[in-house]
């Protein structure tokens, strides 16, 4: 860590050293690519293109939402997003987060894996899908891009991009502080303060702690807090203005969470009441309601994660552009159990771990706002290195080590984007980007539960037999090369109003399957989109419609069998929908909006897709991939699920509901010397498929979240009372499948509490 954490400070202080001794600087303060944020006209400035813009003027589907927003509407961490944005979903693998946008995702969690989705705080890429869902801290407001965003935010943002914006460190002394106590004696703190230490100085510490009991019960022994979790970050930033051209922002930040919600499933049971478990199961060792669960005590089922993340960014006013500097280091360590056949009873056990690396470098050039010819151009490069040793526990056994992988994945990449105006009304834009990306250093070891590896060419191959456990086969070395071009032609009728037509292509990086013992390598995916838009603002009315079209191919599809994943490239699909979003400030006291989402996503082949179903006994082991897998082979024979393949051309994608909306209102009035604001949010989602081959179907479901919050006329203290899901409606936030067992991991029934506030 410390040799990453020297090369970060010294790119850092070259870059500095060059830009303070270069007489070219002009007088201007750089300034920089802000959040989101409204403009003194009303209209929302946004970062979409990596240079502040209206928002208007941006030729894609943003959904933006303020910090006002967020409150408003309960969003606390970054899934909870998915009740404001339509499109958007965030599923969970165990611990690992699995962003979803019109049907763009992934299930993936291995080593080199990554998401479709890519996670950007203040300019920063979040690598780990464990730190992808995280507790918001002092966040001014989030942008959430639809399509592929390639060209800008590189090659892993097949799907899309969500930008999360902080405050900077102030010279002006100010803070804030949030107690808030609720159901389930889930209680949290969040504290803030900024000042100044000197002049063109300024300090920033913000905290969060928080805890709850959740809401399961172990049916075992009747343990009602087998879900209890506690989460706690600290962050701090150093801002300095070097000179009036020069500013520069260090943050560290450290986190850590003890939350086993996310690996608490029980057993899943389909519309027709087929239990997806070992099915002579006896009754009382599983559990099926939404807030119970069976497991054996002492098994330890749990998550933990512990995060150190040190960032710099230097942005300079270079007279004739702006330059900005992101530097990043990340090390993040996960330690998940989970009983993966959902029953109480001694048959499998794991434990994974995950230990990630992480460093990046990206310098962005801006032009300066004014002329017709806007543009961004820069250079970008990613490390990251990490390992997964998993033990594994059978039956009754104690713990043991099972295996380990790793890999190092890095990639290099330049980009340029330019928009020129053409006439006042006529603008057309042009960038691509280009990547390099290679896979070296990976390996596999020989486990205690893995009994056949997989060749280059995908067939099964015994260990040999004087090979000991643990061994460690290295798989070669993996080497993309991909340019992703994006083009654009917008008309502005008026001030109000903006058209474009689009097309943008992303790729996802390829991988080495090394997690599910494979020397395979699994191929880029890639994903084609065309899109029309309208969007409209004026008067306090704000209003974006989208048509897009996406031809996505080599999809890269994972299944489990007993813990072991297995990457493919085994799909192509088609996805096409409409999406729109309004919103009205009907008075200056009530305001409201709505959003809605229509997407089709199908795929168009796949010949051999996992499915799951329960073993034949009367077949013949070896035979056909029904047979049951005799017990003194690890199998539990009769009664036991198989994962096999089914065409499933023409099916639904996974993840993917048809529709989702949402309707938001917010309404203050003056009371008592001070300001009451009420606020609601409905959301809605038809159904959708958690498994690839039209399996494990969550019917549709509506959460309604009410919220009232008073601040004196001072604005100095509030009080806020809150109800989220209130009509407590239940409904599985994840599944769990693995030839061992479907599991259930359920959300939250109703909660509600009361926050207390004060500013200074």
């Amino acid at each position: 860590m410390s040799t990453v954490m020297l090369r970060c400070a010294a790119s850092m202080g070259v870059l500095a050293s060059t830009l303070l001794t270069n007489p070219a600087l002009a007088q201007d303060t750089a300034k920089a690519p802000a959040a989101a944020e409204q403009s003194p006209f009303g209209e929302i400035v946004v970062t979409a293109q990596r240079r502040s813009e209206r928002s208007l003027d941006v030729p894609i589907a943003i959904t933006t939402l303020s910090d006002k927003t967020l409150d408003d509407a309960g969003v606390r961490q970054l899934s909870d997003m998915a009740k404001v944005v339509p499109a958007l979903r965030f599923d969970k693998s165990g611990v690992y987060t699995q962003p979803t946008i019109r049907g763009v995702g992934t299930a993936i969690a291995t080593s080199g894996g990554g998401p479709n989705v890519a996670t950007y705080v203040d300019g920063f890429f979040l690598p780990s899908a464990a730190a992808t869902d995280f507790q918001l801290l002092k966040v001014q407001s989030i942008q959430v891009l639809k399509g592929p965003q390639g060209t800008l935010f590189g090659r892993n943002t097949t799907g899309g991009a969500i930008l999360v914006t902080t405050a900077d460190p102030s010279e002006t002394p100010g803070g804030e502080m949030r107690v808030s106590y609720g159901r389930f004696d889930t209680a949290e703190v969040q504290a803030y303060a900024t000042g100044g230490l000197a002049n063109g100085v300024a300090l920033d510490v913000e905290g969060l702690y928080r805890r709850g009991d959740g809401f399961q019960t172990n049916i075992i022994d009747g343990n009602d807090q087998i879900g209890k979790y506690n989460r706690w970050s600290v962050r701090t930033g150093l801002k300095v203005e070097v000179s009036p051209d020069v500013s520069a922002v260090l943050r560290y930040t450290h986190s850590q969470s003890d939350d086993p919600s996310a690996v608490m499933h029980n057993a899943f049971v389909d519309g027709d009441g087929t239990r997806w478990i070992y099915q002579y199961t006896p009754t009382g060792y599983y559990a099926t309601k939404p807030n119970e669960v069976a497991l054996q005590p002492g098994d330890g089922i749990g998550a933990r994660t512990n995060t150190d993340v040190l960032q710099g960014t230097i942005k300079a006013d270079l007279g004739f552009a702006n330059l900005t500097s992101y530097t990043q280091l990340r090390d993040e360590r996960v330690k998940s159990v989970q009983d993966l056949d959902a029953t109480a009873l001694p048959i499998f056990t794991i434990g994974i771990g995950s230990n990630s690396k992480t460093f990046t470098q990206e310098l962005l050039l801006n032009s300066k706002a004014g002329s017709r010819l806007q543009w961004t151009t820069g250079v970008y490069y990613f490390r990251n290195r990490d390992s997964w040793p998993t033990e594994a526990k059978l039956g009754t056994a104690p713990f043991v080590k099972n295996g380990e992988s790793g890999t190092l994945s890095q990639a290099i990449a330049v980009f340029g984007d330019a928009t020129y105006e053409i006439t006042p009304q006529l603008f057309v834009t042009a960038g691509a980007r280009y990547s390099h990306d290679w896979v070296d250093q990976a390996f596999f070891e020989r486990a205690l539960t893995a009994s056949v590896y997989e060749d280059a060419n995908g067939n099964a191959v015994p260990f040999p037999a004087d090979v000991p456990l643990y061994t460690r086969f290295y798989v070669p070395k993996l080497t993309n090369d991909r340019v992703t071009p994006r083009f654009v032609i917008r008309f502005k009728p008026s001030d109000a109003s903006s058209l474009y037509a689009s097309f943008t292509q992303g790729y996802k990086a390829g991988l080495l399957n090394v997690g599910g013992y494979s020397y395979r390598q699994v191929k880029p995916e890639t994903i084609n989109a065309y899109e029309v838009g309208y969007k409209y603002a004026r008067n306090g009315i704000t209003a974006e419609l989208s048509g897009f079209y996406y031809d996505y191919k080599n999809l890269q599809v994972s299944s489990f069998q007993a813990g072991t994943a297995r990457i493919t490239n085994a799909a192509s699909s088609e996805i096409y929908g409409i999406e729109g979003q309004v919103s009205a400030r009907v008075t200056s006291d009530f305001t409201v909006s709505a959003g809605a989402a229509w997407t089709h996503a199908r795929y168009k082949k796949f010949p051999n897709a996992p499915y799951y179903q329960f073993c034949d006994p009367t077949a013949a082991y070896g035979t056909t991939p029904t047979a049951c897998v005799p017990t003194s082979l690890g199998g539990l024979g009769p009664g036991a699920l198989v994962e096999t393949t089914t065409n499933a051309s023409g099916f639904r994608m996974q993840r993917t509901p048809e529709f989702t909306g949402n309707i938001a209102a917010s309404y203050g009035i003056d009371l008592a010397e001070g300001r009451l604001n009420l606020s609601s949010n409905l959301y809605y989602t038809s159904s959708f498929y958690f498994g690839i081959a039209e399996q494990f179907r969550q019917k549709g479901y509506a959460l309604l979240g009410l919220r009232a919050e008073w601040t004196d006329a001072s604005e100095k203290y509030s009080v806020a009372v809150f109800g989220e899901n209130v009509t407590d409606h239940r409904y599985r936030s994840a599944v769990n499948y693995t030839s061992l067992g479907i599991g259930s991991v359920w959300a939250a029934p109703a909660t509600y509490g009361v926050t207390l506030g004060v500013k200074y």
